[in-house]
């Protein structure tokens, strides 16, 4: 007769076993989710405020202050109405890569200069392109959360627990 110590190890093998298969999918759905709120709720937002500088007024300005562009820590300085306007780039925009004092072309909204577009961006810029990334990367890991979850279901069925009659 089998030791009944044994077969409760068996059976709790058998269980986490199949428990790990559905820790990977539920993980890669996690992945899912935070990348499609990434895409909608962040990236989405971001980059219709970009669009919105499509009817702005257009200026040249200089790069006044330097930084990581797409997070939105760069400004740049121009002339509005008469008076110098040192105005920031919203996040999703590009050229970080450009150095203080490189001139670019801005656009910006007459009631509020202190926000400026370059404008290459207001078609949506880097912003559109992160939005699309993860959306695919949510995309991909939906799919992959789907698959592992079928895989753990058909391993569950093929794998009875050892000791049990069926």
């Amino acid at each position: 007769m089998p030791d009944a110590s044994a077969a409760g190890e068996r059976h709790q093998n058998a269980a986490t076993k199949s428990a790990r298969p559905l820790t990977a999918a539920l993980t890669l759905l996690g992945l899912a989710l935070l990348f499609a709120a990434l895409s909608t709720l962040v990236m989405l937002p971001a980059t219709q405020h970009l669009r919105s500088f499509q009817d702005g007024e257009q200026a040249p300005a200089t790069l006044h202050k330097a930084g990581s562009c797409m997070l939105g820590q760069c400004q740049v300085k121009f002339e509005s109405d008469g008076r110098t306007v040192v105005a920031d780039l919203p996040a999703g925009s590009g050229g970080g890569r450009s150095p203080v004092g490189t001139r670019i072309t801005v656009r910006y909204h007459a009631n509020n200069p202190h926000v400026a577009v370059h404008e290459n961006d207001v078609d949506g810029g880097g912003a559109a392109v992160v939005m699309v990334m993860s959306g695919g990367f949510a995309l991909l890991f939906l799919l992959l959360s789907g698959v592992r979850l079928v895989h753990a279901l058909r391993q569950r069925r093929a794998d009875p627990v050892p000791g049990s009659q069926h």
